[in-house]
C-alpha cells in the first residue's frame, strides 16, 4: 500500500501498466490496489482527456502514507538491530570454536549487515556465496557461486599475503647489521635478523595449516 501511495504521488498521470511495472506485480493487481485506494478514501480518480485518468492523494492518503512511512522505518530499524546482534553472537561463537574465516550464504540486506558486524570482532569474511549473483560483490566482498569457488577465493587471498612476506624474507635475508649507518643512539637490545626470520616462518605456518599436518 505504502508503494501505491507513493507511486500517485511521484506522479498523478502514472498509468496502471506503468504502476504494475514500477512495483513488478500483474496489471489486473495494480488496477485492484487503486480501486482499493480509491474506495478507502486515500485517492481521488479523475478522468482527463484521451480516455486517461488521474490519481491524487487526499488529506487521509497523505495522512496514511506517512503513517505507514513510520511504520515502515521502525520495522527497518527493529530488523537491522536484531539481524546485527544476531551475527555478532553467531561470529563470537566462531571465534570461541577458534575459527578466523567464514563465508556467508546468500547476497542480501543480511550478508551485508553480517560484514559490518564482522568488522567490530576478528572474524574475516573472505566471500559470500550465491550463484544467482555470481562474479559481483556484496558488501565489499566478492560473491562466488559455491563452496568450492569460495576456497579458491581463501586460497587466492591467502597467497596474497604471503607474497608481502616472500619480499620480507628476502630482505632480511640479504640485510648486514653492520652496512647500516647508525645516526643516533645504538639500541642495547633487539631482534636478530634470525629472530626476524623465525617469525616469518611462524606467520607462513599459520597461513598453511595443512602443510604442517602433512
Amino acid at each position: 500500500m505504502l508503494e501505491v501511495l507513493s507511486a500517485v504521488e511521484r506522479d498523478n498521470r502514472i498509468t496502471q501498466r506503468s504502476l504494475s511495472r514500477e512495483l513488478g506485480i500483474a496489471l489486473g493487481l495494480a488496477n485492484a490496489y487503486l480501486k482499493r485506494c480509491a474506495k478507502k478514501g486515500l485517492i481521488k480518480i479523475r478522468q482527463v482527456p484521451l480516455n486517461r485518468y488521474a490519481y491524487y492523494l487526499t488529506p487521509k492518503g497523505f495522512a496514511e502514507k506517512s503513517r505507514l512511512t513510520a511504520e515502515y522505518l521502525a520495522v527497518s530499524f527493529n530488523f537491522f538491530r536484531d539481524a546485527r546482534e544476531q551475527c555478532s553472537e553467531i561470529f563470537s561463537y566462531c571465534e570461541s570454536r577458534g575459527l578466523g574465516v567464514v563465508a556467508l550464504a546468500g547476497a542480501g540486506d543480511v550478508a551485508e549487515i553480517a560484514v559490518r558486524s564482522a568488522g567490530n570482532s576478528d572474524i574475516d569474511v573472505v566471500c559470500v556465496i550465491d550463484g544467482a549473483l555470481d562474479s559481483r560483490r556484496c558488501a565489499g566482498k566478492p560473491v562466488v557461486a559455491d563452496l568450492k569457488a569460495a576456497g579458491e577465493e581463501l586460497k587466492a587471498q591467502v597467497e596474497e599475503l604471503k607474497q608481502p612476506l616472500e619480499d620480507i624474507k628476502r630482505d632480511v635475508k640479504s640485510a648486514n647489521p653492520r652496512d647500516v649507518d647508525w645516526t643516533g643512539p645504538k639500541p642495547v637490545s633487539g631482534p636478530t635478523p634470525e629472530d626476524a626470520m623465525a617469525d616469518l616462518e611462524e606467520i607462513e605456518r599459520n597461513l598453511d595449516p595443512d602443510e604442517e599436518e602433512e
